[in-house]
C-alpha cells in the first residue's frame, strides 16, 4: 500500500534508538525526509549511515538535550519545514510516590512531558501557519493503567493522553491532525530494563524476566517495529481523518485490566 508520504518531511525526537530509530527507518522506505534527534552524537551518525546505506532520502540530525526548552526551540526552527512531527524522546523512572524525589520526578518531566509540550507548541505554530501537519505522541499505556510502582510516569503519560485528545478535538480545524500510540510493555531495551526491575520484585532473580512474559497475549511482547508501523501508518494521508485519538498497542492487556509489575 502506498501510504502518500513520498516527498514529506518528519522530526522525530529520541531518533536514534529503539522506537525512534525503527519508525525513522518505515519513514524512510516511504520516502520521507527526516530530522532526528538526540543527546548523543555518535549515535545519531551511526543511526543516519544506516539509514542512508538503504534508503535514498535527506537525513539530518540535530544534538540537542530535549530537557531544555531553549534547545527545543532552537531544533523547531532549524526543522520547521517538517510536515510530521513524532514526539519520543523521554524516560521516567520507576518508583512509587515516596520512592522518586522531588529533582528526579521534574528532571524526568522536562523531558517527557514539558519537553513534548514546548516541543508541539513550537511545531504547531509551524503548521498552522501552512495550514497542514500531523503531531503522532509516543506516550505509554501507564497513563491508562495507572501502576501506583510508576508513579511519576503514568502521572507524565496521563498528561499527555489528555493533551493529545483535547488538541486533537479541534486541530483539525487548522489543518492539523494530532494523535498519539500508547505502547505497553515491550521487547526492547528499556523494555528489558523494566521487565528486569519487575522479575527481581516477583522471583528474586531479574535474570528471570522472560518468565513474566507468559502472561503476555500469546506469551510474548512487542519490538520496536511493531509501534514504527502503526506510527507511520497513523501519519500518513491514508489516517486523514484521525485525530484526537491515542492508539493502545498491547495486544490487549489494558483490556484485561492488568500490567505487568502492576
Amino acid at each position: 500500500m502506498d501510504l502518500g508520504l513520498g516527498g514529506k518531511t518528519v522530526l522525530i525526537t529520541g531518533g536514534s534508538r529503539g522506537i525512534g530509530y525503527a519508525t525513522a527507518r518505515v519513514f524512510a522506505s516511504e520516502g520521507t525526509d527526516l530530522h532526528l534527534v538526540s543527546r548523543t552524537r555518535e549515535d545519531l551518525e551511526r543511526a543516519r549511515n544506516a539509514i542512508r546505506s538503504e534508503f535514498p532520502v535527506a537525513v539530518d540530525i540535530h544534538v540537542a538535550d530535549l530537557s531544555s526548552g531553549e534547545q527545543i526551540l532552537a531544533v523547531a526552527h532549524a526543522c520547521a519545514d517538517a510536515d510530521i512531527l513524532v514526539n519520543n524522546a523521554g524516560a521516567i523512572p520507576l518508583g512509587t510516590l515516596l520512592d522518586v524525589d522531588d529533582e528526579t520526578w521534574r528532571t524526568a518531566w522536562d523531558l517527557k512531558l514539558f519537553g513534548y509540550i514546548t516541543m508541539i507548541r513550537a511545531m504547531y505554530a509551524e503548521m498552522k501557519a501552512r495550514g497542514r501537519g500531523v503531531i503522532v505522541n509516543n506516550i505509554g499505556t501507564a497513563g491508562d493503567q495507572k501502576p501506583s510502582g510508576y508513579a511519576a510516569g503514568v502521572t507524565a503519560n496521563g498528561a499527555l493522553v489528555t493533551l493529545t485528545r483535547a488538541l486533537g478535538g479541534t486541530s483539525l480545524d487548522d489543518g492539523i491532525r494530532v494523535l498519539g500510540i500508547s505502547p505497553g510493555d515491550m521487547e526492547n531495551d528499556r523494555g528489558i530494563m523494566a521487565l528486569k526491575h519487575h522479575a527481581l520484585k516477583r522471583f528474586g532473580d531479574s535474570d528471570r524476566w522472560r518468565e513474566l512474559m507468559s502472561g503476555m497475549p500469546g506469551g510474548s511482547l512487542p519490538v520496536s517495529a511493531d509501534m514504527a508501523d502503526a506510527i507511520v501508518f497513523l501519519a500518513s494521508p491514508r489516517a486523514r481523518f484521525i485525530s484526537g485519538v491515542v492508539l493502545t498497542i498491547d495486544g490487549g492487556m489494558c483490556a484485561r485490566q492488568a500490567v505487568i509489575g502492576g
